[in-house]
């Protein structure tokens, strides 16, 4: 029986986070009296680590200003959260929860959260054992750099061309592509449906018949 690899990205995949993000964001750079870039701006960052979003918003500030952006953003969002949890997209628990009970599959997570973020979110959500690979931002250069797909592929012996990315920004679809392991992007995310490339899912609930479809043709 060949194993397979699905890796998730987190934000705008599986959970609609962009409310607390966005209100993280405005918190974050009202303390430190800046101007906040606009909704789409903020967006299009989302899935890159925080020093590199941060840069990438705010290229005039100095390095010490982003640090202050950072610590402020990660507090704000941690205050957020402790308030209401950001919701599921439609399908995500259920099409997991299935994915789960299928003895060659193997699930993972590569995320541009914290650990602290996901550790929340798993213990939120009761996911407790079911990832066999959970990567994020703390341990890893920020994507696209395929370092967590290296890290996921490593850590479950299982070998790129049976892995697959599932992700919502061109930053997962780029890891995954540099990492030598086969993209799926999806449309209710936060970047363009357009921007991810030819094999893209506009709904939770068509991601088992898009793996099997991959299996199928020999893709992963």
């Amino acid at each position: 029986m060949t194993r397979r690899l699905v890796i998730f990205d987190v934000d705008g995949t599986l959970v609609d986070s962009q409310g607390h993000i966005l209100a993280a964001m405005e918190l974050a750079f009202g303390t430190i009296g800046h101007d906040l870039p606009a909704r789409a701006q903020v967006l299009s960052i989302v899935g890159l680590s925080l020093p590199v979003a941060m840069a990438r918003l705010a290229p005039e500030l100095d390095p010490a200003e982003h640090l202050k952006l950072v610590v402020a953003y990660k507090d704000a969002f941690a205050s957020l959260r402790a308030q209401d949890l950001s919701p599921l997209y439609t399908g995500a628990a259920d099409v997991l929860a299935g994915l789960a009970m299928q003895s060659d599959l193997v699930l993972g997570i590569a995320t541009g959260k914290s650990r602290r973020g996901l550790d929340h979110l798993v213990a939120a959500h009761g996911w407790a054992g079911r990832f066999a690979t959970m990567q994020v931002s703390d341990d890893h250069p920020s994507k696209p750099h395929p370092a967590m797909i290296h890290a996921c592929l490593r850590e479950t012996g299982i070998a790129p061309a049976h892995a697959v990315m599932v992700g919502d920004t061109t930053y997962d679809m780029d890891m995954a592509r540099a990492a030598g392991i086969h993209a799926l992007g999806v449309s209710w995310g936060y970047h363009p449906a357009e921007a991810l490339g030819p094999d893209v899912i506009d709904d939770f609930a068509a991601l088992p018949a898009a793996l099997g479809r991959i299996w199928a043709a020999g893709q992963a």
